[in-house]
């Protein structure tokens, strides 16, 4: 992996892996952190999830995808905490009848008690990292199709140590007329001048021009710690 860029970027790579006749039989996502400014970073790939009798050769594996982030602005691994003691990372979301939901997860890693109310602060972003203009954002998801309306005003929530809170984007993917918008990257700040955090949900938001942000809440699920990065 080659950084062509002037600063330090995190990969993902998502490779498909292939049998003799050219079936797909599994995918592996690799995360490269941190390849500095006009570095080049070699790693062997580890096919986990391939046949264990099968042959795996570079002929067998293509590139389906690769996302890259401003190393600091990087989701951090789960074992991991920033210096704020807030992890924030996205889930892989979920998709039905045109309408799309990603919740936005955040927990307190650190060892103190941290406060917030109301919603996430979001940036849209393109490929190249630079903000798309024409989609707005809804404060709750009453105004989008069958995502269901928040119900209540935001309220303070109030995380301890290893407690989590959670939100979520939600939009429908529908193309009538106009220019479809696909949103690849989201920086997202858990409130207003909390530090940026980069992920990539991929938004498909069609010709909607609207996305739907649902304000914090206390995770009561008890699966905020240890939660895998998206």
């Amino acid at each position: 992996m080659t950084n062509p860029g002037s600063e330090p970027f995190t990969y993902t790579i998502t490779f498909s892996l292939m049998d003799e006749q050219g079936r797909v039989m599994s995918t592996v996502e690799e995360t490269v952190a941190s390849v500095g400014a006009g570095k080049t970073v070699r790693r062997t790939l580890d096919h986990g999830g391939y046949p264990a009798d099968g042959a795996l050769d570079a002929g067998r594996v293509r590139i389906l995808d690769v996302e890259r982030v401003p190393s600091d602005e990087a989701p951090v691994p789960a074992d991991t905490c920033p210096a704020s003691g807030l992890r924030l990372t996205a889930d892989q979301g979920d998709a039905a009848m045109g309408l799309r939901v990603v919740g936005l997860h955040l927990e307190n890693c650190g060892d103190r008690t941290y406060s917030l109310e109301g919603y996430p602060v979001l940036q849209l972003l393109d490929a190249e990292h630079q903000p798309v203009e024409g989609v707005e954002i809804l404060r709750g998801t009453e105004g989008i199709p069958m995502a269901g309306g928040d119900g209540e005003a935001p309220r303070p929530v109030t995380l301890r140590p290893g407690e989590a809170a959670v939100s979520g984007l939600a939009w429908r993917n529908t193309t009538e007329f106009g220019e479809a918008v696909t949103v690849p990257y989201v920086r997202v700040r858990a409130e207003a001048g909390s530090d940026p955090v980069m992920v990539a949900p991929h938004l498909d938001l069609g010709t909607t021009g609207e996305l739907g942000v649902r304000a914090w809440r206390k995770d009561e699920s008890g699966s905020g710690a240890g939660r895998p990065d998206a």
